[in-house]
């Protein structure tokens, strides 16, 4: 991607609009935002992909027995399908920060990246769209339950409770989203 063409789009949000945040959901945003936004665009980003790495102690699961949510692993040349919000203003963009600072506390990884649509798949439709990542450092990243077999990562999500419910409602919840956003078929990609 050019970065020129980058830098020239967000130039123009700034210019035309007084502030706007894009944020990309892959997980629990595609079914509970939980924030108010404007506008809300389907799409991917390039090379990361889903996985089930991601302990939760404080949602669905709990310090003694996590559950298992999804984060996101560099991968070239994959593809995660998710959904970008638009908030705009700044009042209103700082409220989503906040708010999502502490929902997504675990991850400790904010970046920026760009959003591609199917109709926009050599140029992003969106440029600096922020999301949040469990990062696989273990010295920065203490809620990383990291890869397990198949098995293993089946149990820990059928048995993990927390304070936002079960820990296989998030999986139906997800594959649901996924399903809806036509993307069912990859839902077997999250345990690889």
């Amino acid at each position: 991607m050019n970065p020129i063409i980058c830098l020239f789009r967000l130039a123009i949000t700034f210019t035309f609009r007084t502030m706007v945040l894009w944020v990309f959901g892959y997980g629990s945003l595609l079914w509970k935002a939980g924030f108010e936004y404007d506008e809300r665009m389907i799409g991917y980003i390039k090379d990361y992909r889903r996985v089930f790495h991601q302990a939760s102690t404080d949602h669905r699961g709990t310090p003694e027995y996590p559950g298992r949510v999804v984060t996101l692993e560099a991968k070239e040349g994959e593809v995660t399908w998710g959904a970008a919000y638009r908030v705009s203003g700044h009042d209103n963009e700082k409220l989503v920060l906040s708010y999502l600072d502490l929902r997504e506390q675990e991850y400790d990884q904010k970046s920026y990246v760009n959003l591609y649509t199917a109709d926009s798949s050599e140029t992003p439709a969106l440029c600096n769209v922020l999301v949040y990542i469990g990062s696989s450092e273990i010295s920065r990243n203490k809620f990383w339950a990291g890869p397990a077999p198949l098995e293993v990562m089946a149990e820990q999500i059928a048995r993990a409770v927390g304070p936002s419910g079960p820990n296989y409602e998030y999986l139906f919840l997800l594959e649901k989203s996924l399903r809806e956003l036509g993307m069912l078929h990859l839902i077997s990609l999250l345990f690889t």
